[in-house]
């Protein structure tokens, strides 16, 4: 048996990807960038082996198993490696022939809104590029075959997909604009509203909207590359007022749009619009753009905040979204901190000196916390207490 365990990232795009031009090879309407957090807090694990006693290719996903050859994207991105594989004339260990057990394991949300999908197929695409002995900067279009964004995730900071123009998607790849290393004090508060799966997801909304949206086809005409242009500038130049700006306009426009859709698509509720009025307020009082909020294709909020920030930020989130649970571990996860549960008018003090009132909310409106920041990309990892398949058996643990 050859087996092979990585992690790859989760990454929260900036200027939204919200519909193709081709649906089987996934290619985008538009331009995207996106930030990369670490894998420290959120991450897919996979783990890959392969056998001659297989007698057939078998997967899990957290725990159940799932179909395999019958799944159409999974095998697009296997055929496209072992390609790859035999271009390069890969030293590989074992006959390609050979059936292939995988296992993957999400240690956040599945299909919630906060990119799982990305971090998923990224994963599958590297480890199973590790398992060939392939290395290309062709793994980005292969890991667009399963997931649009997951092409994001195999680059670590700052990335930029680029569209591409070309019939077969090759001009379609990811490209890093900026390492983890360049905005080391990016940090990232989740505020996960709801964990359970979207009712329309995000293959199918985006579908609807380029077939039903006006404002789609303006947005990334228009507005998409002229953000990419100021946004790429502002990550380059650490300017974070700008970024933050950026990065709401392009929030708000993307939902727009699929509210612009018939039937609508609706990815936020009420709580996740008292965040964004939350953020605007925060920064108001503070008099300067401290805090900027995303929401990708669900109703948690990614917020950004520099690190030095991160300690005034926490009390006035919970002044204004009062937990009951906030001194629980099972509340604040990932990057401790002890900032979460000062009292509400040394909070005030710290984060508004006193300028204005947060709106206060109706106690345990937000379900938990994830504090993570930027990070790199996706990592092999070489200790055998690291895999997720028993050696023996060729299933999971």
């Amino acid at each position: 048996m050859f087996i092979e365990t990585c992690i790859a990232p989760v990454n929260i795009a900036l200027i939204k990807y919200w519909g193709k031009r081709d649906e089987e090879l996934i290619l985008p309407i538009n331009d995207s960038i996106s930030m990369t957090l670490s894998t420290d807090e959120m991450c897919a694990k996979t783990t890959a082996a392969a056998c001659s006693t297989f007698k057939e290719h078998r997967m899990w996903l957290n725990g159940e198993e799932i179909p395999f050859e019958e799944n159409s994207r999974i095998m697009r991105c296997l055929k496209a490696l072992q390609c790859l594989a035999l271009a390069k004339g890969a030293p590989t260990k074992f006959p390609l022939e050979w059936k292939l057990h995988l296992t993957s394991r999400n240690n956040f949300p599945t299909a919630a809104g906060l990119a799982s999908s990305a971090a998923g197929y990224a994963c599958f695409v590297y480890t199973l590029a590790c398992l060939y002995g392939v290395a290309d900067e062709e793994l980005t279009a292969i890991a667009r075959l399963g997931s649009g964004s997951a092409c994001r995730s195999l680059h670590g900071g700052f990335v930029r997909w680029h569209m591409g123009h070309l019939a077969d998607g090759s001009d379609s790849l990811a490209l890093p604009i900026a390492s983890a290393s360049h905005w080391p004090n990016m940090h990232v508060l989740i505020l996960v509203v709801s964990d359970g799966r979207k009712k329309t997801s995000s293959t199918k909304g985006m579908q609807r909207t380029v077939e039903t949206s006006d404002l789609i086809h303006y947005r990334a005409k228009h507005c998409v590359p002229s953000r990419i242009k100021a946004i790429s500038e502002a990550i380059r130049q650490r300017d974070f007022e700008l970024f933050a700006k950026i990065t709401m306009q392009d929030s708000n426009q993307f939902h727009a749009t699929a509210l612009d859709t018939y039937p609508p698509c609706v990815y936020m509720n009420d709580i996740s619009h008292s965040i964004a009025a939350f953020v605007h307020a925060y920064n108001a009082a503070i008099g300067s753009t401290r805090v900027a909020y995303t929401f990708d294709a669900g109703p948690n909020a990614c917020l950004y905040v520099l690190q030095e920030h991160v300690s005034s930020l926490l009390p006035a989130i919970q002044i204004s979204f009062p937990n009951d649970s906030a001194d629980n571990v099972e509340y604040f996860k990932g990057i401790a901190s002890d900032q979460l549960t000062q009292s509400a008018a040394e909070a005030t003090d710290i984060s508004l000196n006193g300028n204005t009132s947060l709106p206060i909310h109706e106690h345990n409106l937000l379900k938990y916390i994830i504090h993570t920041k930027i990070g790199a990309g996706p990592k092999r990892l070489t200790g055998k207490e690291e895999h997720l398949i028993n050696i023996t058996t060729g299933h999971p643990y």
